[in-house]
């Protein structure tokens, strides 16, 4: 096995104790709060007595002390079943394969956004470093990233959508129209656009400021001073050797951008009515469905923990003299 192999698997094997302690802090959290599922279903009907009410968590393992349900989840986790979702009657896997394309499709989209133009924003704001346009940069920088993101969603609909008429206010694709194909494709874009601006827009922010910070401290080193004494364009100065440099505090945040931006997916997709990960969440969350949650945080925790991992392989690729060891 090479070494960045061996790299590769150890980090992944040292990651295993985390997630468990994760998971644990979860599972106590979600428990800690007041109402279960069968509350949620039983909770308002006169048909069910509380006797039966109290049978049903019993058979549902509810009664028991937190630390036998914990163990008895890790076991079955242990065997690959997420569990069941009492509240939809469907398995847990089931519900968030059926969710996850969506969520990647906005996500990917918010991710390419920020980055693509949170970037461009932060060169521009440091090659015209101190001139008006890099005020202006600033000001906008500053702007998406105090915005809270229910807020500019709220805004975006209220404007485009309502006002203008320019995008639809929820869904990710028309209603009552079956378009397959480009058609299709189009479709959803158009439904994808303010989402994707709600999401991607406090990353972008912070991209911009970023880039800016690193590119003005990259110019000022000795080696752009000798880049530019040797007559080279400006293009592969700012490019090829600035920006290039300034790049790895970028992939950082990057890299934890795609756990934390599921958290802002919740809102998001709350707010379009967008049918992802992020509004079963919401609705897990509602419906106290503690098996639905706890798979869902499952997902998450090692989506961060897979991303941080190939953060740490970008870096080698952005910069030659970062190498990783076995041990």
């Amino acid at each position: 096995m090479s070494t960045l192999g061996a790299y590769v698997v150890r980090r992944l094997l040292q990651s295993i104790p985390l997630v468990l302690f994760v998971m644990a802090i979860n599972f106590v959290i979600i428990h800690a709060a007041p109402g279960d599922p069968i509350t949620y279903l039983y909770g308002s009907s006169a048909d069910v007595s509380a006797e039966q009410m109290q049978r049903l968590r019993q058979e549902l393992g509810l009664t028991q002390p937190l630390y036998v349900q914990y163990a008895l989840y890790l076991r079955q986790l242990a065997r690959g079943d997420l569990g069941f979702s009492v509240i939809n009657r469907k398995p847990v896997l089931d519900l968030i394969l059926e969710r996850i394309p969506a969520t990647l499709v906005l996500m990917s989209a918010a991710f390419v956004f920020s980055v693509l133009v949170g970037g461009l924003w932060g060169v521009i704001s440091a090659v015209k470093a101190r001139t008006q346009i890099d005020y202006w940069v600033t000001i906008a920088s500053l702007f998406g990233y105090s915005m809270p993101t229910f807020w500019l969603g709220l805004i975006l609909i209220l404007i485009f959508s309502l006002q203008l008429g320019w995008f639809p206010t929820m869904g990710m694709t028309t209603l009552g129209r079956e378009r397959s194909g480009l058609a299709g494709l189009a479709d959803v874009a158009h439904h994808l656009v303010l989402p994707t601006i709600t999401l991607g827009m406090f990353y972008l922010a912070i991209y911009a400021r970023l880039i800016r910070a690193s590119m003005l401290e990259v110019l000022g080193q000795e080696f752009i001073t000798t880049a530019w004494s040797k007559g080279l364009p400006a293009n592969a100065v700012y490019y090829k050797h600035a920006l290039r440099n300034a790049l790895l505090p970028v992939i950082t945040i990057a890299g934890l951008q795609i756990g934390f931006m599921f958290t802002g997916a919740v809102l998001t997709e709350t707010i379009f009515a967008w049918p992802g990960m992020g509004g079963l969440t919401y609705q897990a969350i509602l419906q106290r469905d503690y098996a639905l949650l706890m798979g869902l945080f499952l997902m998450v925790s090692v989506c961060v923990i897979l991303m941080n991992l190939a953060t740490d392989l970008v870096y080698t690729f952005v910069d030659p003299r970062i190498r990783y060891t076995a041990s």
